[in-house]
């Protein structure tokens, strides 16, 4: 059972404070925590649980904000990092997005979400579907008739139709006039090269996103030409779990509009769709950059919005950097950020320019390492294919559609 949650902004700051049953958890319970991630800033955000003098902590990262939940009740742990996801992700849809500005902005929204998810320490509400069926989104007429109104609740005053339904993430009466499926396959490519160009990690981490209007109950089967290359899959609580553990399929009861289906992992990939090799030579206090981008493994599709980020070492006092081809900025953090976008076929591009690096230094002895971003439209790196989807228990014809993307996850290049 938890007993608090609080929400953290990246400089330490209380911005959200939840307790969940009666015995009260106190805020200073946070500076501990802070302390302590400030004293080990790399290894503590790696610990979903940490063991405080007086509790347990559960702790999930999202876009600088922490999420942190209490306990000093003996709980599973996965229960409790998956109820954090559950509400980052959750507030991530309501708000269209999680900074420090959209939560203080959208306070009691956040509030009454938190009293529908969770009940006296237990999760309770958290099929996003739901969710938006009892409390309204915020939008500007809200806004605007709470202003008007005086009333500044979003929760509706009747319940959702799934509270009665036999599919509690889904109402019995949903009607369309046209009936369509779409899914998608979004992957990450996580990807770590040294400074030799030796790939040293590559693996995918891929969502099934479906989104479907389908009248009444539809019951639902999706299979994969090659479910065997998969890991670590994780499902929609809306999958029946023994049709995928003796046949690789999902039978499901979708609910109704978009959700995530499934997650999976697939490791051990051997090449990446391109390539980024740096190259310093310093002397005499100055040091000379080179950087080439390409294509090492043409996917068969455009690959665009590449970018390539590099945080400038300490001992730099001023960069001189250009490239043939996109657009090269250094940000105030001294961050330099090339933005390449579409790589063109008749040239490779590339960045080059000179450091100035601080009196007393003859060479470079820190090298960076460079963050890579891409995106490819209608390819899934990983080679899952999907076989079929097919609808049962409804005699009338639906539409179905496909699509794949891949992008950049953490894509680091050594140099």
């Amino acid at each position: 059972m938890l007993q608090c949650i609080f929400l953290l902004s990246d400089s330490g700051e209380v911005m959200l404070e939840k307790q969940l049953s009666g015995h009260r958890v106190d805020r200073s319970i946070c500076a501990w925590f802070w302390d302590q991630a400030i004293s080990q800033p790399d290894s503590f955000k790696q610990q979903p649980v940490i063991a405080s003098p007086t509790h347990y902590l559960f702790q999930v990262f999202r876009e600088g904000i922490t999420f942190l939940a209490c306990t000093q009740v003996e709980m599973p742990p996965l229960m409790a990092i998956e109820f954090l996801c559950r509400v980052a992700d959750v507030l991530n849809d309501y708000l269209g997005g999680l900074n420090e500005d959209l939560i203080k902005d959208n306070f009691i929204i956040v509030y009454e979400l938190l009293d529908e998810m969770i009940d006296n320490g237990f999760p309770l509400t958290t099929e996003p579907n739901i969710l938006q069926e009892m409390i309204a989104p915020p939008n500007i007429v809200s806004k605007v008739l709470s202003v008007v109104t005086g009333s500044s609740s979003n929760v509706s005053d009747t319940l959702p139709g799934a509270t009665a339904s036999l599919v509690p993430w889904r109402t019995a009466d949903t009607k369309y006039a046209n009936n369509e499926v779409y899914v998608d396959l979004v992957e990450e490519m996580d990807a770590t090269i040294n400074r030799d160009g030796v790939l040293v990690k590559c693996e995918i981490n891929g969502e099934v996103q479906v989104n479907s209007h389908i009248t009444g109950l539809p019951d639902l089967t999706l299979s994969f030409a090659n479910p065997s290359i998969l890991d670590d899959v994780r499902f929609h609580p809306c999958v029946r779990y023994r049709p995928w553990e003796s046949n690789q399929i999902l039978s499901f009861v979708p609910p109704d509009g978009r959700f995530k289906l499934m997650s999976y992992r697939v490791g051990k990939l051997k090449n990446t769709p391109i390539y980024v090799k740096p190259q310093f030579t310093s002397d005499g206090g100055r040091c000379r950059v080179s950087v080439l981008v390409g294509i090492r493994n043409d996917p068969g599709k455009t690959i665009d919005s590449v970018t390539v980020q590099f945080q400038l070492p300490s001992c730099i006092l001023s960069a001189d950097l250009s490239s043939n081809y996109g657009i090269v900025n250094i940000l105030a953090n001294k961050i330099c950020s090339w933005s390449i976008g579409r790589i063109p076929k008749d040239k490779a591009p590339s960045m080059s320019g000179t450091l100035v690096l601080e009196t007393g230094l003859e060479r470079l002895h820190v090298f960076p390492t460079f963050q890579v971003g891409f995106r490819i439209m209608g390819v899934a790196l990983s080679g899952l294919q999907i076989d079929k989807l097919d609808l049962k228990t409804v005699p009338y014809r639906f539409y179905k559609g496909f699509r794949a993307l891949t992008r950049a996850g953490e894509f680091e290049v050594r140099s």
